[in-house]
Order: structure tokens, then C-alpha cells, then sequence
């Protein structure tokens, strides 16, 4: 099932990229220099996505990252191109039906050429210039929740402070650096404790392990330390890897596990839904005393009315990026009962995140790249 679905992913993909630039080389001059420019740019954005998953672990960390960043940014671009082109044509077909302007002036706002061309790439550009530089601005979400459970025996004269984030992509996309910020970030909220809701590695652990990412990770201050579920992308990373990598990070990780932490709040961590096996949350909550706080870390946001029916406070997942970009957000909008913030269900607190990274290209659209603060407040 897994190829039928690949196969047809790659020929749409294909015919997607052969209309956009059937478009543009009708549009553009026919200029001999221009045409083979185009042809070779053609040939670097649609291989290189291919390239990169396919050959890039076997290639030099720089080009494989190249290539990564170049044919995912392409994916993006093209849905603009296609949205605009296909948009344009279906207003001249329409017009062509039902003849609601006169020809010759439809033909004026349609007809291929290069200057309708320009100002198209034009404004496509600003666009993706603008989402790169939303997906720059991490934007701090904060999360007052109060529960009205008791810590145990633990004396707390203030809320407990939980930095949340997911889907970090770390990789080939998104380097040490630009994570090290983020670890920067994070430690300016003197949290209690850090919870990573899942996609940690984005597709190879490989970049992970070669830059030494696991470094980075034991620079962030949390007293009652960071603790992690599995996302899907540990598993397309290849699981065993991805454990490996994550188990040199001194993170918790949490598979179908319950941690009591202080003796005084559990943090339950379930297997992703990629493991059609994993553990039910009845079976991990049951045996709970939930006399004490119970947060959750799902990293897919499905089946909510079970954290609800179990007794969990606060739940906290991610996987939905809200689509990342308009339009993909309505369409995640319609497939999650909640595909971004916050939801209450009955005493329950439900957190979905947009995720601090993204997959692929550096593109936020109708969309922000976050970190949840969230000060739990308890009744004492």
C-alpha cells in the first residue's frame, strides 16, 4: 500500500511540475539562453527532493543538505505557482462556457506572456520571503492552567513552569545552530521541566549524530528535567537509530511509559501511532494515582475523548504543523477535531502545537512557529 501511495505521490508530483513550467515556457521569450536556463532549473528542483532522500546519507553532509533544502522549498514554491496558473486558466475556461466578459478582453487577463509572468514570480517570491521570515519569529504561547489536584507532599509556593515544544525536524533542514537558538530561548523561561511532544529527527539521524546534536540537547536547564514521546518521523528516521540518537541527549524518552516525576505529577508517554501495537492510555493511566496531576505527551492529536475519560490534565501533542502553510492549514482544519491550540475537554486540557521547526522548507503561511509556556497551577 505504502508504494501504490509513493507512486502516485511522485506522478502527481511530476504532472504538477509539468504544468507549471509548460506555463512559464510558453510565457517566457523564446530566448535559446532562457529556455535551457529554465530546462536546468527545472531539472536541479524537481531531482534534487529525490536526490536528497533517496542518495543523502551516502553523500557529504553540505550537498545532501543542499539538496534537502532546494527540493523541499521547491514543494512549497510549486503550490503557489500551481494555485495561481490553475486559477488563471479556470477563469478563462469558465469564460469560455458561460461568456460573462467579452473575448478579447478575457484573452488580455489570460493569454501566457511574459510580463503576467514576472509580476506572478514577482508576488510569489514576496510571499515566500514573508513566510520565511514568519517562520523565523518564534512566537511564545502562554498557557495559565490550573488543575485542581494536589502535588503530594510537595510544597510549591509557585506554578509549576512546563516549556512545551514538537516537531523540532532536526536535520539536514535545520541545523546545530539554529537549534542551539531555541535551547537559548528555552532556558530564558527558567522552566521546571521541558516537554517534547514528538518528530525530533526529521528523516536521517545521521546530520544529528555527525553534528553532535546531542550536545546541544544537554545544555537546557530544566530542574526536573526534559522528557520526550516518539513522533512519526523517529520512525521514518528508522527507530533504532532514532532511540539511539535520542538516548545520548539525556532525554527522557517516554514509549508507552509513565514517569512519576518529584514524587508528586506523572508525564505519560505513549508510542506513536506508527506502532499499531502501542500500549492504550486506559492501560497506562488505570493503574495512575490520580489524586496527582496527570500530563500527557501524544504526539498525534486523535482519539481526544479517551484523555478526557482517563483523567488526564494536560495533554500536549503536535504532528499537524497546522498545515504550515495556507491553503494545507483548511485541510488539516477539517481532518483534526483540534489541529492548533488549546481545547477543553471536561476537566482535560488539550494542547496542540504548530511545532517549533517545520518539514522542509522554511515556510510559515497563515501559520507560526511556536513554544508553549505553560504554568500549571496547583491547589494546594
Amino acid at each position: 500500500m505504502r508504494t501504490i501511495m509513493f507512486i502516485i505521490i511522485f506522478i502527481v508530483y511530476l504532472l504538477v511540475n509539468f504544468y507549471v513550467f509548460h506555463h512559464i515556457w510558453i510565457a517566457m521569450p523564446p530566448n535559446a539562453i532562457g529556455r535551457i536556463a529554465l530546462i536546468a532549473f527545472a531539472f536541479v528542483a524537481v531531482s534534487s527532493l529525490f536526490t536528497s532522500f533517496l542518495a543523502g546519507d551516502a553523500m557529504p553532509l553540505g550537498p545532501a543538505s543542499i539538496l534537502y533544502k532546494t527540493g523541499t522549498a521547491w514543494i512549497f514554491i510549486l503550490l503557489y505557482l500551481f494555485m495561481a496558473m490553475a486559477v488563471k486558466d479556470l477563469f478563462g475556461l469558465a469564460n469560455r462556457l458561460f461568456h460573462f466578459m467579452p473575448g478579447d478582453a478575457i484573452t488580455r487577463y489570460t493569454k501566457e506572456n511574459w510580463v503576467g509572468l514576472g509580476f506572478m514570480i514577482g508576488f510569489i517570491s514576496l510571499l515566500m520571503i514573508c513566510g520565511y521570515l514568519k517562520y523565523q519569529w518564534k512566537v511564545r504561547v502562554a498557557l495559565p492552567i490550573r488543575t485542581y489536584k494536589t502535588m503530594g507532599d510537595s510544597i510549591r509556593t509557585k506554578p509549576l513552569r512546563i516549556v512545551a515544544i514538537s516537531d523540532l525536524h532536526l536535520g539536514y533542514g535545520i541545523g546545530k545552530k539554529e537549534f542551539e537558538g531555541w535551547v537559548n530561548t528555552i532556558n530564558a523561561e527558567n522552566p521546571d521541566i521541558v516537554l517534547i511532544a514528538g518528530d525530533i529527527i526529521d528523516n536521517s539521524v545521521r546530520p544529528l549524530n555527525e553534528g553532535n546534536f546531542a550536545e546541544s540537547f544537554h545544555k537546557i536547564k530544566a530542574p526536573l528535567g526534559v522528557y520526550a514521546c516518539l513522533g512519526n518521523h523517529e520512525y521514518i528516521s528508522g527507530l533504532k537509530n532514532s532511540i539511539d540518537f535520542i538516548n545520548k541527549t539525556g532525554i527522557c524518552l517516554l514509549r508507552d511509559t509513565v514517569a512519576l516525576v518529584d514524587n508528586s505529577f506523572y508525564v505519560i508517554g505513549r508510542d506513536d501511532r506508527s506502532n499499531k501495537r502501542r500500549k492504550s492510555l486506559k492501560l497506562l493511566a488505570d493503574s495512575l494515582d490520580k489524586s496527582k496531576p496527570l500530563i500527557l505527551l501524544d504526539h498525534q492529536p486523535y482519539n481526544m475523548e479517551e484523555t478526557e475519560a482517563c483523567g488526564v490534565d494536560l495533554q500536549i501533542s503536535g504532528h499537524t504543523h497546522q498545515g504550515q502553510v495556507w491553503p494545507i492549514s483548511a485541510i488539516t482544519g477539517m481532518i483534526y477535531e483540534n489541529d492548533h491550540g488549546l481545547l477543553k475537554k471536561g476537566n482535560s486540557n488539550i494542547y496542540v502545537s504548530s511545532g517549533i521547526g517545520v518539514w522542509g522548507g522554511k515556510f510559515r503561511i497563515g501559520t507560526q512557529s511556536e513554544y508553549a509556556v505553560i504554568d500549571l497551577d496547583i491547589k494546594q
